[in-house]
């Protein structure tokens, strides 16, 4: 599923696009198992939780000490819209990309939320509802490797070439680790894990 809330980088709204058409060529046996494609209108939700991925804002810690690119309630509200659509599939299991490195930054990424979404939407949905993290306790080196790992250097360079964090939507910039700013906290933990893992591979 790919959400639209109004984000400045979003430019991922069509690399999201490339990189599934890119999964179904490097890692075959996926293509079958990716269903249809859903995009969901939560713009207006964006302008609500106003945030520095959704307006033109500086890049900063705020008075709790997070950064001003959280978007309050963002992951909440997209398993919410995940789990309906699940629902109506007959499928109980979701599956995000949140990780360990996310901590610090973003509440809603982590564990001890995943598990209270997931207990909120089984009962709210009156059947057991699953929120798979497979990432989670990974670095972002070892997200890297696993990546090697499982589609080797083709898949590798597709997510280089092809997927997109930059919180300013920079695709002018290449880097050994993709496109970017390199300066955004999404550009330096992307830099940071990659030369990470590119050292040790």
């Amino acid at each position: 599923m790919g959400f639209d809330y109004g984000q400045r980088h979003a430019v991922e709204m069509q690399a999201r696009l490339r990189v599934r058409d890119g999964m179904a060529r490097v890692l075959p046996g996926v293509a079958d198992r990716l269903g249809p494609d859903h995009v969901v209108d939560i713009t207006g939700f964006g302008r609500i939780a106003d945030s520095a991925l959704t307006s033109d804002r500086a890049i900063e810690m705020d008075a709790r000490g997070l950064p001003t690119t959280f978007v309050p309630g963002r992951n909440l509200v997209f398993l919410t819209y995940a789990a309906a659509l699940a629902d109506r599939r007959g499928l109980q299991v979701l599956v995000g990309g949140m990780c360990e490195t996310d901590f610090s930054g973003y509440p809603d990424c982590r564990r001890e939320t995943m598990d209270a979404m997931q207990q909120a939407l089984s009962l709210g949905l009156d059947k057991p509802v699953s929120i798979e993290t497979p990432l989670m306790q990974l670095t972002k080196a070892e997200t890297w490797a696993l990546a090697h790992d499982l589609g080797g250097d083709a898949l590798v360079q597709l997510i280089i070439e092809d997927s997109h964090t930059c919180y300013l939507g920079d695709r002018d910039h290449r880097h050994p680790w993709g496109y970017g700013c390199g300066t955004c906290p999404a550009c330096e933990l992307r830099a940071a894990g990659y030369d990470q893992w590119a050292a040790g591979a």
